[in-house]
């Protein structure tokens, strides 16, 4: 798949944010007294680790008409995504979060205003056509109008031939209504998801712990066609042909420097992997290995990654 005609690898939709991130760990936002500034969002992140990877890619996002907007697209600039589909809204600021730096999974309070206006202007048929996968979040699809936009978008992408992505990152302080999420989220994989979910989204999402083989199960119901649950330190589990094949990875023992971010370097990883035409067990494997590279450093990726390290393990 990688000698494609079409020139963006993947088109990322989505938020583009500040994260103001803890400066030194605590055990939440009660007790974390300074904060430095990053470039933030998953959609942002995800087209950003597939750039350092040497995957052109593009982000479709709305941020303010102010400094904070114009240094996170700059940041995107810079890390070699193509930001012409970026917008800047005169009324709404720029969406910033709060985040703890703590050991498990952060505590975060989210300020949003100009993400979620992304327009269906933002994504016409002539652009997805020139892309090979299709990628949001949860995050992005809790808020109108992008909610409707990015549903449509995705299903007239299949309909011109692009993959469909999504990081299943449900989280209820951000999407209330979890009824509506379960809809929304249907929707989006009906038009044949490639999906990716932690066993700490499905928890959230279902509202209590389930098997992976029920989550399996509800995913491919709604016409994932492949769906990656990530089961923190004891690897993954990737499903695939409508539930009837699978491929367990183990987890490996790291020392975590750094969390944040870890599930988006997972999902670029095995986004590549995929673009490469490796099989689903080998794309998990990528995946693990850039994320390994994420939990082991502070900050972001290096600028430039050598795909090739994502692969040493099985080639």
């Amino acid at each position: 798949m990688t000698n494609s005609p079409r020139p963006y690898a993947l088109l990322s939709v989505g938020e583009l944010l500040a994260d103001l991130i803890g400066h030194h760990v605590s055990h939440s936002l009660l007790d974390a007294q300074d904060f430095r500034r990053y470039q933030g969002g998953s959609p942002a992140n995800m087209a950003t680790n597939m750039a350092r990877l040497g995957n052109p890619t593009a982000l479709v996002a709305c941020v303010g008409n102010d400094n904070i907007g114009t240094y996170l697209t700059r940041q995107i600039e810079e890390s070699g995504v193509d930001i012409q589909f970026i917008t800047a809204d005169s009324q709404e600021p720029t969406s910033i979060v709060l985040v703890s730096r703590t050991a498990g999974t952060p505590d975060f309070v989210a300020y949003r205003h100009a993400d979620c206006l992304l327009k269906p202007e933002q994504l016409p048929d002539s652009l997805l056509a020139q892309t090979q996968l299709f990628h949001t979040t949860c995050f992005a699809l809790s808020r109108q109008p992008a909610q409707d936009t990015i549903v449509d978008a995705a299903k007239r992408a299949r309909a011109a031939g692009c993959q469909v992505t999504i990081d299943t990152n449900y989280a209820p302080s951000i999407w209330p209504d979890r009824d509506q999420a379960w809809r929304v989220i249907s929707d989006y994989c009906s038009a044949g998801a490639l999906v990716k979910i932690s066993e700490d989204d499905a928890e959230r999402l279902y509202g209590g712990t389930q098997t992976p083989e029920r989550i399996l199960e509800d995913f491919h119901q709604m016409g994932a066609a492949m769906i990656c649950l990530t089961l923190g330190p004891n690897g993954s589990l990737v499903s695939y042909d409508g539930g009837s094949k699978q491929s367990r990875i183990p987890g490996r023992k790291i020392d975590v420097v750094d969390v944040t971010g870890a599930g988006d370097a997972y999902w670029a990883g095995f986004l590549t992997a995929y673009l490469d035409g490796y099989a689903p067990g080998n794309c998990a494997h990528a995946g693990a290995a850039l994320a390994k590279m994420k939990l082991t450093r502070q900050g972001p990726l290096p600028d430039k990654v050598d795909r090739k390290v994502l692969y040493t393990q099985f080639e």
